[in-house]
């Protein structure tokens, strides 16, 4: 089969008011990745078929001069564990000190889902109910929800997936090393040390998702209150240690020990803009320091755990409350949801002050990747980076939706033989309701379809039926008395049309 056929064959074609989804899709690229090598190969080069158009004719070399990126780091997980790992480009610019796997980054907002693995366990272990009043658990700090929580009161679960209501309008801008820092309670009171005001009830909880930086410190204050020691300690303990993060963690500011080896921050254009990095104190929502092959072994941690294959934290069914939706909005208890091609996919983004980062696993397959920048302007090759490992590995992500009603090619022994005078009195063009054209031919005493330049061929199931190869749709011929056709009819995705003859 040619190149261009297989494109055309994994092209969704509109054919009239139906959609013909051909066969194919999937793994674009991957037959010729076989080694980690070959696949890190395959994504740092400029792709195959590029458009002038697209980042995918850059390298992924170009790309990061293209958008002032010094350093990045890429851990892809397959079949459930890391695949490669890989640093390129310069953690700092001002010392020249190259990126490896094991320079730190910051998680910015991917703490979020981190941090929610630590509640969850609180749960589990009894300590507080996913689901019951913040009020109750609080010591420390007390929300005044007023009437809006009159009916339905704030809980952990809305917290950590953006649904409790809270308005804080606000992300976090860090503090530059040696500015006095803020506790907790003072960041949620909007406090004068605070660089940000203080949260505060928009709405009634569960009516509307709004992402909520701000609920996501009240959640850590829910948890290291209850637990009754510092969030950074019960983090390293119940969660990092365990699953085996050892480069990471939520002590803010970053260690001189772990500053040895972690990422400059840097703007736009590439360059250094001052401090190393910012402080945050807000560790829940910004405070992480990790690698992606950190971020890796929490994702893998996720998705063998929903399986019942590993407890390391969480049990199977506290874990699925990570990969389910709330009722409200996209977001789970830490991570958002979203499909993608055929899949469902748990992720969640970061951005701090000079760096940007994307962690994405699938819910049920064991595939996914982590990449953390060290520029404002990382963000910019996040879903490049997506797009290219999914294809280079096959992601459902990639693939073409299954039509309803598809129907596999029929048996050889179910094709029949049709006279060729028969065939061709069904030759014409037959115009769909769109004004689309389909044009019946007789090739080698068989007939076919032309679709916009493409010939797709009929196996005859009888005299008047036909099965269109590499189409889940079924045509059919009505010819009148005298074995003429005025019409065909086009079954495909459930649904039917009749195509009338123009010529």
């Amino acid at each position: 089969m040619g190149n261009g056929r297989r494109k055309g064959l994994a092209r969704v074609a509109r054919v009239g008011t139906l959609t013909l989804a051909f066969a194919g899709g999937g793994a674009a690229t991957s037959a010729a990745a076989q080694t980690p090598a070959d696949y890190q190969r395959l994504i740092e080069g400029a792709q195959p078929e590029a458009s002038d158009t697209t980042l995918a004719r850059f390298t992924l070399e170009e790309l990061m001069e293209r958008f002032g990126i010094p350093g990045v780091s890429i851990a892809v997980i397959h079949d459930f564990r890391i695949h490669w790992a890989k640093g390129y480009g310069v953690r700092d610019v001002e010392t020249g000190e190259p990126v490896d796997v094991e320079t730190m980054f910051q998680a910015a907002s991917i703490s979020k889902p981190v941090a929610a693995m630590g509640s969850l366990k609180a749960v589990q272990d009894g300590v507080f109910g996913l689901d019951e009043a913040i009020t109750a658990i609080l010591p420390s700090w007390q929300l005044d929800g007023g009437e809006l929580t009159r009916n339905q009161a704030v809980t952990p679960r809305m917290l950590m997936s953006h649904t409790s209501g809270l308005g804080d309008g606000f992300g976090f801008p860090g503090y530059e090393p040696g500015e006095p820092l803020p506790t907790t309670v003072q960041i949620v009171a909007g406090h004068e040390l605070s660089n940000v005001g203080p949260i505060f009830m928009e709405r009634a909880p569960m009516e509307a998702y709004e992402y909520s930086g701000g609920g996501v410190t009240l959640q850590e204050l829910v948890l290291s209150d209850a637990r009754g020691r510092a969030f950074e300690e019960v983090m390293r303990e119940q969660v990092l240690e365990p699953i085996g993060m050892t480069r990471s963690s939520f002590e803010q500011p970053i260690s001189p020990e772990n500053d040895r080896n972690a990422a400059r921050a840097h703007g736009n254009d590439g360059d250094s803009m001052g401090p190393k990095w910012h402080v945050y104190p807000e560790m829940a929502a910004a405070g992480l320091w990790t690698t992606p092959t950190d971020l890796a072994r929490f994702a893998i941690e996720v998705q063998r755990s929903v399986r019942g294959e590993s407890n390391r934290v969480l049990s199977r069914s506290m874990a699925r409350e990570m990969i389910t939706p709330v009722g409200v909005g996209d977001y789970a208890v830490g991570f958002a949801l979203a499909r993608r091609g055929q899949g469902w996919y748990f992720a969640h983004g970061g951005g701090n002050w000079g760096f940007r980062c994307y962690l994405i696993a699938h819910t049920t397959k064991g595939y996914g990747f982590a990449v953390m920048t060290n520029s404002d302007g990382g963000g910019a090759i996040q879903s490049e980076l997506m797009r290219r490992i999914g294809r280079a590995y096959g992601w459902d992500s990639e693939a073409p939706p299954v039509p309803r009603g598809y129907q596999p090619p029929p048996a050889e022994e179910d094709v029949v033989d049709v006279d060729p005078t028969v065939l061709e009195r069904y030759q014409g063009t037959f115009r769909m309701n769109d004004g689309t054209e389909l044009v019946v031919v007789v090739r080698d005493e068989r007939l076919a379809i032309e679709v916009s330049g493409e010939a797709y061929p009929l196996l005859a199931l009888s005299n008047t039926e036909f099965h269109m190869a590499g189409v889940g749709a079924r045509v059919r011929f009505d010819p009148d008395d005298s074995g003429m056709v005025d019409a065909m009819g086009v079954v495909v995705s459930g649904k039917s049309q009749r195509a009338p003859r123009t010529r």
